[in-house]
């Protein structure tokens, strides 16, 4: 005979229940597409066509794909810093930047000096939760070298209120503020 005490019971339900919400947790992680990026079918017809039209092109636009922040569909980046990473020139970048944007494949904007916010358009390509994509603004990873002048910039550009720095960061950020003037 199975003899089960209230304590028992109790204790049987608090892990059922931390199983479910570790079930739960999984299956969050699961929906929020970590590692893959989503090409569409208007996403596949632009890469057919980038693959005629410039194939070289092609590579900034998977190499952007593949980076971009999945909160907002765009990637923050240096030309240098993009041009270290493909193993190009500046020049290279610039070139197959403006082609991409000149086709509709990118939207560029200036940040600071030749650092770019790369927008790709979220009908394309995603990185993210789909109902993100009403919010595809600049909420972005940054990639850049170890330029702190850039960094400071965009940090500053691009500042969440909500952001809470910590004490080293500020003073960090002082002590480099004080360098450039």
């Amino acid at each position: 005979m199975l003899i089960v005490t209230e304590a028992q019971r109790e204790v049987r339900q608090l892990d059922i229940d931390e199983e479910k919400q570790q079930e739960a947790e999984r299956q969050e992680e699961a929906r929020k597409n970590r590692g893959f990026t989503q090409i569409y079918p208007l996403g596949w017809k632009r890469v057919a066509e980038l693959a005629k039209g410039n194939p070289q092109a092609l590579q900034l636009y998977v190499f952007l794909a593949n980076h971009l922040d999945p909160t907002c569909g765009a990637v923050v980046a240096s030309q240098q810093f993009l041009a270290k990473a493909m193993s190009v020139s500046v020049r290279t970048i610039f070139t197959w930047s403006k082609y991409l944007e000149d086709c509709g494949a990118l939207v560029r904007i200036p940040v600071a000096g030749k650092v770019y916010a790369y927008a790709l358009d979220p009908a394309e390509v995603w990185k993210g939760y789909n109902t993100g994509k009403d919010y595809a603004a600049f909420n972005s990873k940054t990639l850049v070298n170890n330029d702190a002048g850039i960094k400071r910039r965009i940090v500053s550009m691009f500042n969440d209120k909500t952001t809470q720095k910590s004490e080293r960061e500020r003073l960090e950020e002082e002590g480099q503020q004080r360098l450039f003037q």
